[in-house]
């Protein structure tokens, strides 16, 4: 049936209005000059979320130059100074979670419920770095010489290229440049263009908050200014997540540079169902690590083993579960899965799909297939299990979407080891209660973070966070680690000129 003048008239009347585009470059907002940038809502694909144009080189030389300018005197402040800018920058993200975690789901495709937690989680991050400041900038060391001491004190790196992906666009930009300003760099930030308004979102919460000019600048453009920005001459660390392709790519210009980078990547992590797990619990959390953000997670689970004695038991309890899982529009309470980030995006995912489907050996217990409602406009995958009889592409490779791959297990040795069976190693799960085969999967699994227990997916602000293998290089993220990239060590060796006076 066509729309009538007068719903199409309501539908507009009820969008909401299309927010403007802005970078932040030495203290001032700009709206560039550059292509024109238009943000989709991925469920609404006609539905325009925010407009702009993208930077240009000379945005990114301004940028760089007075992030170098802005260094000396932000070095300088004092760590609860800048700490307090932080705390307030955390108090302006949680008073506009509602709002802004209603945009972040219009612009990245997670339910509201999601996204407003994902705010309100950047704002717990401000506020944990902003905490660093009351805790010690170094240490002190015995010396093996009379009347001296050795001190390591740590300072920061410089200028920080910042270069974040579109699936968590509010947390992840936050535990990299909270830290990054904490411990005293400065910022040059170039998040993903998909999800360019929670960027300016949170640039402006730290402009209320007092950020001096220059201390951080947004600059919203494709990846090959990405590109320059890592390259720039004027940079002196670059932290970066994303896709392993593009992270391979970085590490090797970085390496040409010797210049410090921190990248976290690609993941195709696994969880572990054993004989002796609780079904019940299995299943509920599988099922929210595979399909929780639509399954666009570095950390989301894409890869099920289950032990022979309940594969069959718990394989029925999880595709009926994931089947009835409600799949629609982010902004309705009653949605439980939304779309993935794009139409491309839906396209390549149904196409590896299809792929493994026509494979012998492959069974598709759920999903699989295009909706062909209403949603069929929109960039919506359904909720896909599939098992597979072996070795397989959907095994291997990182979909990024709410695609999960299972294989059987016959004992603990041989589902621990296909759990390692990934050129990747960010996350992995094993439910059971058994304290050999967790003390197993610790000694043995090749992964930056293992639960017991929980889903594969999580990261807390306090901990360190990071992956092994081809998911990751360089220090590891979040907690107490994060100041071993952000900063530098310089060792003193303090003795009086007098030697001691006792």
């Amino acid at each position: 049936m066509r729309p009538t003048a007068d719903s199409s008239a309501k539908e507009a009347e009820a969008a909401p209005p299309i927010r403007s585009l802005r970078h932040l470059v030495a203290g001032q907002w700009r709206t560039g000059d550059g292509e024109e940038l238009v943000d989709l809502n991925p469920a609404r694909p006609h539905e325009t979320v925010a407009v702009g144009r993208l930077a240009r080189d000379r945005d990114l030389d301004e940028a760089v130059t007075a992030a170098r300018e802005a260094f000396p005197r932000w070095a300088a402040t004092p760590p609860h100074a800048r700490g307090r800018i932080l705390d307030r920058a955390a108090g302006v993200i949680e008073a506009h979670a509602d709002q802004w975690g209603e945009e972040l789901a219009r612009e990245e495709g997670k339910t509201r419920d999601e996204g407003v937690g994902e705010v309100r989680r950047a704002a717990e991050i401000f506020r944990y770095y902003a905490g660093e400041a009351s805790r010690p900038v170094g240490e002190v060391f015995a010396s093996p010489r009379p009347g001296e001491q050795i001190h390591v004190v740590h300072r920061p790196v410089g200028t920080v290229a910042v270069v974040t992906p579109f699936n968590f666009p509010a947390a992840i930009p936050a535990w990299k440049i909270a830290p990054a300003l904490g411990y005293g760099n400065t910022v040059v930030w170039k998040p993903a263009s998909l999800v360019p308004l929670l960027a300016v979102r949170l640039a402006e919460a730290l402009v209320e908050a007092g950020l001096p000019d220059g201390v951080l600048s947004l600059l919203i453009g494709d990846g090959s200014l990405g590109g320059r920005l890592v390259e720039h001459p004027g940079v002196d660390a670059v932290t970066f997540t994303g896709s392993t392709g593009v992270g391979r790519g970085l590490i090797a210009a970085c390496g040409r540079m010797a210049r410090p980078v921190q990248t976290e990547m690609g993941g195709k992590n696994a969880a572990v169902v054993l004989a002796d797990a609780d079904l019940e619990l299995a299943v509920r959390e599988v099922l929210a690590g595979a399909f929780r953000a639509t399954g666009q997670k570095c950390t989301a689970t894409s890869r099920l083993i289950v032990q022979e004695p309940v594969a069959d038991a718990f394989l029925a309890q999880l595709t009926k579960r994931a089947a009835a899982l409600r799949v629609g529009d982010p902004l309705d309470p009653a949605t439980e899965m939304g779309p993935v980030v794009t139409l491309e995006a839906r396209d390549r995912i149904q196409h590896a799909v299809d792929a493994a489907a026509a494979r012998p050996g492959v069974d598709v217990l759920t999903g699989g297939r295009r909706y062909d409602d209403d949603r069929t406009a929109g960039a919506f995958v359904p909720p896909t299990v599939v098992e597979l009889a072996g070795d397989d592409p959907l095994w291997r490779e990182e979909l990024f979407g709410p695609v999960l791959a299972v294989r059987r297990a016959g004992d603990t040795r041989e589902a621990l080891a296909l759990a390692d069976d990934s050129e990747f190693g960010l996350s992995a799960a094993v439910f059971t209660d058994d304290l050999r085969a967790v003390t197993a999967a610790m000694d043995g699994l090749e992964v930056g973070v293992l639960h017991i227990n929980s889903e594969t997916a999580g990261a807390d602000p306090h901990v360190p966070f990071g992956g092994a293998r081809q998911s990751a290089y360089g220090p590891k993220e979040q907690g107490r680690a994060a100041r071993e990239f952000f900063t530098r060590t310089t060792t003193v060796y303090l003795r009086g000129s007098g030697g001691p006076l006792l």
